[in-house]
């Protein structure tokens, strides 16, 4: 087994490396690649080091599976040159995810339409997978009409220079901007670009790809994506409305006994999710669940989500798990 990861000394690049470990991947051979400027670097895997190459050295070595994390215009010219040797490529930008011919996939929801002939798969958007996560079982179970999502998204969805400017915010030094504005002590209403509409690219993703992934067109949904001052992970507050009249104990069971989703929910005892408690799983974390009145079987719930863990790195090697269970490799 060889693998390769491009973009290795990013964040989620690092992350990747630190779950094949941790989840004792199958690999013979791992081979790191990044940036020119990052070639010779050496990282640490299972105790030895590991040079950084080049895209096209990594190309060379016709890996079985590649794991992208570059960003979208790397994935678009290299991507299919990996595929076209026969190496499976698992893409966590989002070059492919709404490419009708092209899988997104969440291993826990829709490993089912992955075949061997996928050879360019989708990582869906770090906030996206932790939606729907909670929100495919209740699809399953009562269907969805309408879904609102307000996101509180850590920095570290922005990358390792978003993490410097909130610490040195914080230290009270001044630091490049990756943001138009502070970080710390602040929220912004701002992920990724706005587009002509008013919405960001990050809203809009939300929208297509949970679409998308729950294979339903028909559901209604909007968003709002915020970045807030947190290292830990995603949270969404989200509002339902379903097709039929929801059951609060009903759904704290149906997500009790769904893989990759932790219950937190007794308010009274302050248990809810948060990013305090998501920081460094591989789970998905639900509670705050409860009816809202001022709308037709509809409700309210809170999620949050390590968005370098299940949100990227995690789902990513889910899929490459899943490629070896189905016997592609």
């Amino acid at each position: 087994m060889k693998l390769g990861i491009v973009g290795a000394t990013g964040m989620v690049g690092r992350t990747m490396i630190k779950l094949l470990e941790e989840r004792k991947f199958p690999v013979n051979n791992l081979f790191l690649s990044a940036s020119k400027i990052s070639i010779g670097k050496e990282l640490f895997f299972r105790d030895k080091r590991h040079k950084i190459i080049s895209i096209e050295d990594l190309l060379s070595i016709r890996p079985n599976i590649v794991l992208f994390s570059a960003g979208s215009d790397i994935s678009r010219i290299w991507a299919p040159k990996f595929s076209r040797i026969g190496c499976f490529v698992i893409d966590n930008s989002s070059a492919w995810r709404m490419h009708p011919e092209k899988k997104l996939i969440v291993p826990e929801i829709n490993s089912c339409f992955l075949s061997k002939k996928d050879k360019i798969i989708s990582n869906p958007n770090c906030s996206t997978i932790q939606l729907v996560m909670i929100l495919n079982p209740l699809h399953i179970e009562y269907g969805i009409n309408r879904v609102v999502i307000s996101t509180y998204q850590s920095v570290t969805g922005t990358g390792r220079k978003a993490l410097i400017q909130l610490k040195e915010e914080e230290k009270g030094f001044s630091s490049m901007k990756v943001y138009p504005y502070p970080i710390y002590h602040n929220v912004l209403p701002h992920c990724d670009m706005f587009e002509k509409n008013g919405y960001t690219k990050e809203e809009i993703k939300l929208i297509k790809e949970t679409k998308k992934i729950l294979n339903d067109q028909n559901i209604a949904i909007t968003a709002t994506a915020v970045r807030v001052p947190v290292i830990g992970g995603h949270s969404e507050s989200v509002n339902i409305t379903l097709k039929t009249k929801p059951n609060i104990d009903k759904i704290q069971k149906i997500f009790s006994n769904s893989k990759g989703i932790i219950l937190q929910d007794n308010p009274d005892k302050n248990i809810y999710p948060m990013p305090l408690f998501s920081h460094n799983k591989d789970d998905v974390f639900v509670g705050r669940i409860r009816i809202d009145d001022s709308c037709v079987n509809s409700l309210n719930l809170w999620i949050t989500s390590d968005n370098l863990r299940k949100g990227a790195a995690t789902n990513a090697i889910q899929i490459a798990e899943l490629l070896i269970e189905k016997k592609y490799i």
